[in-house]
């Protein structure tokens, strides 16, 4: 008899037994909007608004917050808060939502794609410095999935050759390094709040800094150019806000936001141990450095060498079959991806030097690419929120594939 569900045997999950769903609708939430629909207060500025600004800062450990429009434009805000514009080239994981490189040439910046740490799927630092030139600006740093690259590395490349750092946040809303929230380790922090997201308003974003300055920069450039207070100069901007309904169903989140992370990291580390205890199987790394780690994925890294050639495809439906969840890869290698292709947009034509030099497929990403094609397995976050017995489900799945690979075809 075959025994594992991708051949008919029974999964280790009944389908009638479902995963936790999101995102999460609470009376509270529902409550706090139809205090925003009654007030008449709707956008601009609202008390909810700021109120979640000052929740969300105080949760992370930062100085100041501030709701935009989703995740690209709170990148495409970072840059301009910091000066960057036509030709600076800007540092770029090539692992990674196409939205990080994308807000650089919506400000005519060049993104430069640079490799990945195989083991942390982050920026590889090595490779990051070995992209700087005397047009580098900025490094853009991607918390990717359930990992972080080592920051103390990252910081110290950015400080000694004068670059502005970027978080891009949009995976890890509460995860700390050495006790310090994400946003808050470089010079600017960018969030995004869109409906798969940890934290979410159906659609929105976040800026976050601890410079005075940079933060007034970016309330202006988010309010169509107006100052946070009078006597500031204006600025050439648009209307980049989100709405008070939007902070209403954040105001709610936040009020489990810390136990929903915990949650998540406990469920994790729990399936971090199972897969140290299966050959060919291993969790991504997590640097010392990392004091709290949240999960917009759960990824881990398959090795079909040792899986006697089984494809990494073969082994994700396998896995899939046993569970019930979802099981992909990771996001396409920005230099092949179907997403990312700045060529159909003719704006971004300002000088053939420029049009030449944002063309993604001169980068070379080869543990990207393996990443990619031979080793991701990733799986959206919803069912780290839980109960014990459903991790169960997960582990009991993992060695029962394990000890049953022999009926997964080799390629």
């Amino acid at each position: 008899m075959r025994k594992l569900a991708i051949n008919g045997g029974e999964p280790v999950r009944a389908p009638r037994n479902p995963w936790p769903t999101w995102p999460v609708c609470t009376e509270r939430a529902v409550e706090l909007v139809t205090e925003v629909v009654r007030s008449g207060v709707w956008s601009y500025d609202g008390p909810k608004e700021w109120e979640f600004a000052r929740q969300f800062a105080d949760f992370s450990g930062l100085r100041y917050a501030l709701t935009v429009a989703n995740g690209t434009v709170a990148i495409q805000l970072a840059l301009e808060a910091l000066g960057i514009g036509a030709y600076d080239e800007v540092i770029v994981p090539g692992l990674t939502w196409q939205a990080t490189a994308a807000a650089c040439l919506e400000v005519n910046a060049v993104p430069v794609l640079v490799d990945i740490d195989p083991e942390t799927y982050c920026l590889d630092v090595a490779a990051a410095e070995a992209a700087i030139t005397s047009r580098t600006r900025a490094i853009i740093v991607v918390h990717l999935y359930g990992a972080m690259a080592d920051m103390d590395a990252v910081i110290r490349l950015a400080r000694s050759n004068n670059l502005s750092l970027i978080e891009d946040c949009a995976h890890q809303h509460g995860s700390q390094w050495r006790g310090q929230g994400v946003g808050g380790l470089g010079d600017v922090g960018a969030f995004s709040l869109q409906q798969s997201k940890v934290l979410t308003s159906g659609e929105g974003g976040i800026n976050t800094t601890n410079d005075w300055d940079l933060f007034q920069k970016l309330y202006s450039l988010r309010n169509c150019g107006r100052p946070f207070q009078d006597g500031a100069p204006t600025l050439q901007s648009g209307n980049y806000r989100a709405t008070e309904m939007q902070a209403a169903l954040l105001l709610a989140q936040m009020e489990q936001m810390a136990d929903w992370v915990a949650v998540r990291e406990q469920n994790a580390r729990r399936v971090d141990a199972c897969l140290e205890s299966i050959m060919g199987l291993r969790p991504m790394l997590r640097h010392e450095g990392v004091t709290r780690q949240s999960y917009y994925c759960y990824s881990f890294r398959y090795d079909e060498a040792l899986w006697g050639g089984v494809p990494v495809a073969k082994f994700r439906e396998a896995f899939a079959a046993e569970t019930g969840l979802a099981v992909g890869s990771t996001y396409e290698p920005l230099n092949n991806c179907s997403l990312y292709k700045p060529h159909t947009k003719p704006r971004y034509r300002i000088s053939e030097a420029h049009w030449a030099a944002i063309d993604p497929g001169g980068y070379r990403l080869p543990a990207a690419a393996h990443a990619y094609a031979k080793e991701g397995v990733v799986i959206w976050q919803p069912f780290l929120l839980a109960g014990q017995k459903d991790i169960d489900d997960i582990v009991n799945a993992l060695q029962k594939i394990s000890q049953n690979r022999d009926e997964l075809p080799s390629a």
